[in-house]
């Protein structure tokens, strides 16, 4: 008898789960605007999988698994691969100082910069792309952002010592991926990641790019409280969602610190690729050691002065993910419109996975309620 009741406990337990993610879901997601894919992974199966709301308010497309998002900087990570991959077939070291490999940068810190410490963003590098034009910040590319650098005098701390997270420094390890590999950084990380781990649709964004299944992003604001560069052909007054992705905001035109467009059920493919290296099982992409490493606590994020970006209590950062706590290996993505969680929590075997095109909903609100109910 007992053996029979939790038979017939287990569906309705999974039925309960479900429930009780969908209706958080639903609470960020209202049906007609704006939504979300949200995915979660136990073990090997998918035990949920749902899209919500619209992903372009033009055709009204509905949301699913199969929309593609900016994921914003969730793509670090797999910059992040890039590098170690090329460190561990020995054509690069983490210890190298940048000036090995950028000798137009003839400023002396860049001797005491190096390659690990531009992965886990204690560089110490500044972000100083401030002075331009927002139109040009708007569709600035990877020389854009990097053209500050080869002027650059001064450092905010000494490499390795605090957290600062920014983005061109992950733009800067792209370029050191080219110089490396010889090829054009989309085209390496496409043949030797998104390629091998079966992620056919997973691309990086151009202005030109055809992506099919593509969301955009949207935020839902007054015209009047927008930049007057927004505004064109929008009625005065007006309060209502309006796009808000390449054209209206920075990064989508910089890939390797945010220009990856995928969806949900990409990432699973992406996930088990990931649990395939940690394993050293067949379709890993990297070996165990150098991805244990980068989901390793390498400089502390908490009570930063220099960076509020996830400074959050008992977190880190390695190469490509956050770490908090012992449970949670984490990155979040914001962009214009966009805005990702993808959270690993690896003694449960959890993966949980959400991909939005509006800015509007609390993550971490969303996340503990899913993490909870499951």
């Amino acid at each position: 008898m007992a053996g029979t009741a939790l038979l017939l406990c287990l569906p309705s337990c999974k039925n309960n789960v479900s429930s009780a993610i969908d209706s958080a879901c639903r609470e960020c997601f209202p049906d007609g605007e704006p939504g979300a894919a949200v995915l979660v992974m136990s073990g090997d199966k998918i035990i949920f999988d749902k899209g919500y709301g619209i992903a372009d308010i033009d055709t009204k497309e509905p949301v699913s698994g199969e929309t593609m998002f900016n994921v914003a900087s969730i793509s670090k990570q797999f910059t992040s691969v890039a590098v170690l991959q090329l460190a561990s077939q020995g054509l690069i070291s983490l210890e190298d100082s940048l000036s090995k490999y950028f000798p137009e940068y003839s400023a002396p810190l860049w001797n005491k910069v190096r390659i690990k410490h531009l992965l886990s963003h204690s560089s110490g590098i500044p972000d100083a792309r401030g002075g331009m034009p927002r139109e040009r910040k708007v569709f600035a590319d990877e020389s854009v952002a990097l053209e500050y650098l080869d002027t650059l005098t001064r450092l905010h701390f000494a490499p390795g010592t605090a957290y600062e997270y920014i983005n061109p420094t992950f733009v800067l390890l792209g370029r050191l991926v080219e110089r490396i590999s010889g090829k054009p950084f989309t085209e390496y990380v496409k043949e030797n990641i998104f390629l091998p781990a079966g992620m056919d649709k997973t691309c990086y964004f151009s202005p030109d790019a055809d992506i099919p299944d593509m969301a955009h992003g949207y935020e839902y604001a007054d015209v009047e409280e927008m930049p007057e560069e927004r505004t064109a052909g929008v009625a005065e007054g007006k309060k209502d969602w309006y796009e808000y992705d390449y054209g209206e905001e920075t990064f989508f035109a910089t890939r390797p610190d945010g220009g990856i467009y995928s969806s949900t059920h990409e990432f699973v493919l992406w996930e088990k690729a990931l649990r395939a290296s940690l394993q050293g099982k067949e379709g890993a992409i990297l070996p165990s050691g150098y991805l244990k490493d980068a989901m390793t606590p390498h400089i502390k994020v908490s009570d930063s002065g220099w960076s509020g970006y996830q400074n959050r209590p008992d977190t880190w950062y390695g190469y490509g993910w956050f770490i908090e706590g012992k449970e949670l290996i984490y990155h979040t993505g914001d962009n214009g419109g966009f805005k990702a969680l993808v959270a690993r929590e690896p003694s449960k075997d959890i993966m949980i996975a959400i991909f939005s095109c509006r800015a509007d909903w609390d993550r971490y609100n969303l996340w503990k309620k899913i993490a909870s109910a499951l």
